[in-house]
């Protein structure tokens, strides 16, 4: 193999076990944060929750504050990328392609269920430019979901004089997975969760005209 060739590999694998020592420290953080709030979480305590030293730490983040950006940064990530993506798989109908973005929405949201929880309930821990990246960021990741109500209305299937209050209350339906996943988990699935809730939501804003249409998304089995 060439030495460029060998040189490729080595910094992909590089990649590869720096994004998931990323990964293992910030659900360490989200964990540890969760139970205890940010303002108790020592540096020494995030070591300890991710079995790994002091030092390592610091190899990736300056300071606690840096942690919890980085938490609640990595929940907006991947809304950057996985909401798109099932939009684009959904096909062309504005319908189908809201009820992907927010399921889309909301298996983010599990996966993520700590740090979302963070994301209310210490982002006000952030310094100023922090919170200011973290909300502009909120509204950029939720554009495709906005776009995507504001197609269904343009296309005559959706009744909202206020598309973004629609998004919007869809993004609130989508936390509160993990914000309520205590109760909810005592009787359904997240898919089931993600059912009921596309049902309940599009009830109240589908044409009359559409809803044999889209009887599969209002009568989920």
């Amino acid at each position: 193999m060439p030495a460029t060739s060998i040189d490729h590999a080595q910094d992909a694998a590089r990649q590869v076990l720096v994004e998931q020592r990323s990964r293992q420290l910030l659900d360490a953080a989200a964990r540890l944060m969760e139970r205890e709030g940010s303002e108790a979480v020592s540096m020494q305590a995030l070591a300890s929750e991710a079995g790994v030293s002091v030092g390592l730490i610091y190899r990736y983040f300056g300071s606690k504050d840096d942690v919890l950006l980085a938490v609640i940064l990595q929940v907006l990530d991947a809304f950057a990328v996985e909401v798109p993506r099932a939009i684009q798989a959904a096909g062309d109908d504005p319908i189908r392609r809201l009820a992907g973005a927010f399921a889309a929405y909301c298996r983010v949201i599990d996966e993520h269920r700590h740090a979302a929880v963070l994301t209310y309930r210490e982002s006000k821990s952030l310094d100023a430019a922090g919170r200011e990246r973290i909300k502009r960021l909120e509204v950029e990741t939720s554009e495709p979901l906005r776009a995507a109500v504001r197609a269904g209305v343009e296309s005559g299937a959706l009744r909202a004089s206020d598309p973004d209050l629609v998004a919007y209350n869809l993004l609130l339906l989508a936390h509160a997975w993990a914000l309520k996943h205590w109760y909810f988990e005592k009787t359904m699935t997240l898919e089931n969760y993600i059912s009921a809730q596309v049902a309940l939501a599009l009830s109240a804003v589908i044409a009359p005209t559409q809803k044999r249409k889209y009887a599969d998304l209002l009568s989920p089995s």
